[in-house]
């Protein structure tokens, strides 16, 4: 499972609307020298996302809570915004060099199979979203300072 933090916004019958806070791979520290991610946030501003997610648990509106989506979901949608693009993408234009003889030709259809076959992702993705919802679950309450209850141990110990 891939786990994120979130703050529970709504409930709806067993479902939660999560608020989930988007972060920099460093947590955004604030740096202002040596890093690009700090810049990048204070000129386009980090939003926060918002996702239902099955509630188990029973977490109240406002709690802090750790959620999880199942890799094989993630690497599946993953597949459909980047690798059906990119072969339609190719596909269209090995079939145009077969055909045509200008290089022209070529990229136009490199990028009519490019755009035909995000057009094929988004009718995939918006028939399947009525379940997506169900993917991501609500796994346990986290601490308030952003830990999980149940993470693991670690001891510090000293080599000296």
């Amino acid at each position: 499972m891939i786990e994120q933090y979130a703050i529970v916004t709504q409930k709806k019958e067993d479902f939660a609307v999560l608020e989930i806070e988007r972060r920099t791979a460093c947590g955004l520290c604030g740096q202002k020298r040596g890093c690009g991610n700090a810049t990048w946030g204070k000129l386009l501003g980090h939003k926060s996302q918002t996702l239902t997610a099955k509630n188990d648990i029973h977490a109240a509106v406002g709690d802090a809570v750790v959620v999880g989506i199942d890799e094989h979901v993630f690497l599946k949608t993953v597949f459909y915004l980047y690798g059906i693009p990119l072969l339609g993408m190719l596909l269209s234009a090995v079939l145009a060099e077969a055909l045509f003889d200008q290089e022209y030709w070529v990229l136009l259809a490199a990028l009519a199979g490019l755009f035909l076959a995000f057009a094929l992702v988004k009718r995939l993705l918006s028939v399947a979203s009525a379940s997506v919802s169900s993917y991501a679950v609500i796994l346990r309450q986290a601490d308030e300072d952003g830990t999980c209850k149940r993470a693991a141990r670690v001891d510090v110990v000293d080599f000296k």
